[in-house]
């Protein structure tokens, strides 16, 4: 270290910043991404704006509008400084064949230098004519040719949203298309890219925000190839940031003493019990939403319904029936 990181000097936006980690870590509230740090890790980064490439695969756009929610950096300093979004087909001005030899391009001059989302599942089914996302050059875009094409050079991908991370609705039963999650098609495909799970229907904008943050700030510090390596090796078995999922909405839920207690629910008006009864998902959820809640912690789902386990792998077909009861 030097003077300035030693305390002899001053105090480097650089070194508070990694002292607040270090700090947040210890104390167990990585999982909340405190508004106060996410907002200096974004200030931090200004200078880096990795290129990303935002696809849109089968699925609702939810994930995007859940994104365009961001409180902590807001999403106008996301998009404007932290990155740089070359392409993203709900939010770009520019649209059809240039927008997509545009993106080809600069994915190529940008190898292994990109950062690649998307949202929605992959389906290869029908020769790929399912999800056709784009044309060019009178040739048209499935997604999965794209992924395929584009995935090889990207230094990362980030599944937001449970049909982009495994399959979600678009792979519920009575699909045809033959959805699946990236990391599936990329076993099919052979395909070794590193990728990052932000499941949710849709995923909290600070999953998908805290993720992209976490990342850059291990590639500014790293390198691109091992900041990625870095922040995949806090990623559980489902390939889940730990600092987002790493703890069940049952082990953090304001009504855990209750279930505790055997309290249960007769009806979602009942406050005075747990909901377990009524079809809560909570004990097999993996997520901070307790702890983080939503549209600017005002409410989250179990203060209104139910968790119907939208993290988890095996959603919707494996959490279903979402309610047990009569809940009125």
């Amino acid at each position: 270290m030097d003077e300035a990181e030693t305390g002899n000097g001053p105090l480097s936006r650089r070194i508070f910043l990694r002292s607040s980690l270090m700090t947040a870590a210890l104390l167990g509230v990585t999982r909340t991404m405190r508004p106060c740090v996410a907002e200096a890790l974004a200030d931090t980064l200004h200078a880096m704006r990795p290129p990303v490439f935002w696809l849109q695969g089968m699925g609702c756009t939810g994930c995007s509008v859940s994104l365009l929610n961001s409180l902590h950096p807001d999403i106008a300093n996301v998009l404007l400084h932290v990155i740089r979004m070359d392409f993203h087909p709900t939010l770009m001005a520019d649209e059809g064949e240039g927008a997509m030899e545009f993106m080809l391009r600069m994915a190529k001059e940008q190898d292994k230098g990109f950062l690649l989302v998307v949202e929605g599942a992959v389906s290869e089914e029908k020769e790929g004519r399912y999800c056709v996302i784009g044309e060019a050059g009178h040739e048209e875009f499935p997604l999965s040719s794209t992924l395929a094409r584009l995935a090889p050079h990207a230094a990362a991908v980030l599944a937001v949203g449970t049909c982009a991370a495994y399959g979600g609705v678009s792979a519920a039963e009575g699909s045809v298309t033959g959805a699946m999650g990236v990391q599936d098609f990329f076993q099919k495909k052979g395909i070794e890219t590193p990728v990052v799970n932000i499941p949710g229907c849709p995923p909290h904008p600070d999953w998908m925000v805290g993720t992209l943050l976490l990342l850059l700030d291990a590639v500014e510090r790293l390198g691109m190839a091992e900041g990625v390596a870095a922040l995949a090796k806090s990623l559980d078995s489902r390939g889940r940031p730990l600092a987002f999922y790493g703890n069940t909405t049952h082990e953090k839920c304001p009504y855990l003493y209750l279930f505790d207690e055997g309290r249960m629910a007769a009806t979602l008006a009942d406050k005075a019990g747990c909901r377990y009864g009524l079809g809560c998902k909570g004990p097999g959820a993996w997520c901070d939403s307790p702890l983080r809640r939503w549209n600017g912690r005002v409410n989250w789902c179990v203060e209104n319904a139910l968790c119907i386990g939208c993290v988890q792998p095996d959603f919707p077909d494996g959490q279903s029936p979402f309610y047990e009861k009569n809940l009125w």
